[in-house]
């Protein structure tokens, strides 16, 4: 179950499929959500509707993850990747030409689902591309790629709009550059020789769970910050463009911190990391309500707060691919998605509902919930096992 510690020559083609395959998620999901929403409620659909149509996407993430271990152990990581880039592509341009909302789930879904298996493979792609003594590094890339891709989603909507054809075929445009280097390094994928014997997704959840709730926790308090961060801003006296600007530069932190985090966490025990990235977060959420909102204080607060719940990501990864290989690895990726589709779903709604219980700085006290929960369950596995 464990993986080799001896290093190897890097595979650049290997590692750059993976790369190229994650920044599509990332793009994806920061430019079709938005876009969709605005695209339905154009149409006239209601808020609730449009709500539940999107949550369709993380269930697809759900129903699915628990399965694509034994799809790549038969079809292939290349092969299933490339099929997961064309239906991602295809789908994105569909919800523009389908006219009845009711096909938008079904469509939804299978958005979901392709999305879903690029995060999946990309993710077990990188870990067993990755040579173990640099893992921190390679991982630390793709994270920043990804935080790379969430920011691009949102900036070609403000150029070209969010109206017409022309956001839809953009998105499309980079699903399919994202596959040209998938197809180069397809051939040197990684392959599953044999079906996991650690268990399925719910047992690794409960083997390494620093690693696997890091992905819930990223799930739910980033997408927490980025529904609720600006109107955390405007509830306390900023306008709209400097609300903006206060969750531009949080997400900034996003980018920059992924590799200083990846590049530490090959040279310390992977643990105590992750759970010092949970207490230092942990600190810049309760210190959130005591600043002032427009000082460079609570900026630079929010930018390593966020860089640094972002860590969890890139070091819980970097803990998987160091603890198992082969069929475990890809389920272990499976559970590490599945939790972070969970956190996707769980975090807005919990940050919601505690703003409108202490009105603004429930956002603030229900991300320090999380990590709060994320702390005690590191510190309690590192105890243990002394």
């Amino acid at each position: 179950m464990h993986a080799p510690a001896a290093s190897r020559p890097v595979n650049i083609a290997s590692i750059a499929a993976a790369i190229a395959a994650i920044s599509a998620v990332g793009l994806g999901l920061a430019l079709s959500i938005p876009l969709l929403a605005f695209e339905l409620h154009d149409r006239g659909v209601s808020s609730t509707w449009i709500g539940l149509n999107t949550a369709v996407g993380g269930l697809a993430t759900i129903a699915l993850a628990p399965f694509l271990p034994n799809l790549v152990r038969r079809l292939g990581a290349g092969p299933l990747l490339l099929a997961a880039i064309l239906s991602a592509a295809i789908s994105l341009v569909a919800f523009k030409v389908t006219a009845s909302f009711v096909l938008w789930f079904p469509l939804r879904f299978i958005y979901g689902a392709a999305l879903c298996v690029l995060f999946v493979v990309s993710e077990f792609w990188i870990n067993a591309a990755a040579p173990s003594d640099r893992r921190g590094l390679v991982i630390g890339i793709y994270g920043t790629v990804l935080s790379i891709g969430f920011a691009g989603g949102p900036a070609i909507l403000s150029l070209v709009g969010t109206q017409g054809w022309a956001p839809y075929l953009c998105g499309a445009a980079f699903f399919g550059l994202a596959g040209i280097p998938v197809l180069i390094g397809a051939s040197s994928a990684p392959a599953i020789e044999k079906e996991s014997t650690s268990g399925g997704v719910w047992t690794l959840m409960r083997i390494a769970p620093a690693a696997t709730l890091a992905a819930f926790i990223f799930g739910a308090v980033e997408t927490g910050i980025i529904n609720f961060l600006p109107l955390y801003g405007l509830r306390r006296g900023l306008d709209a463009g400097d609300a903006a600007l206060l969750l531009t530069i949080a997400e900034l932190g996003n980018v920059a911190l992924q590799l200083p985090l990846g590049l530490l966490s090959d040279k310390v025990d992977r643990r105590r990391l992750l759970l010092g990235c949970g207490i230092v977060s942990l600190g810049g959420a309760l210190l959130i309500p005591y600043l002032a909102i427009d000082s460079w204080a609570l900026w630079t607060v929010a930018f390593l707060t966020t860089g640094i719940v972002a860590g969890l990501y890139t070091v819980g990864l970097a803990l998987l691919g160091a603890r198992f290989d082969g069929a475990a690895l890809a389920t272990a990726n499976a559970a590490f998605v599945m939790l972070y589709s969970i956190g996707l779903t769980v975090g807005p709604t919990a940050v919601g509902g505690g703003m409108q219980l202490i009105d603004p700085h429930g956002f603030a006290w229900v991300i320090a919930a999380f990590l709060v929960l994320y702390v005690l369950v590191v510190a309690a596995q590192i105890w243990r096992d002394r």
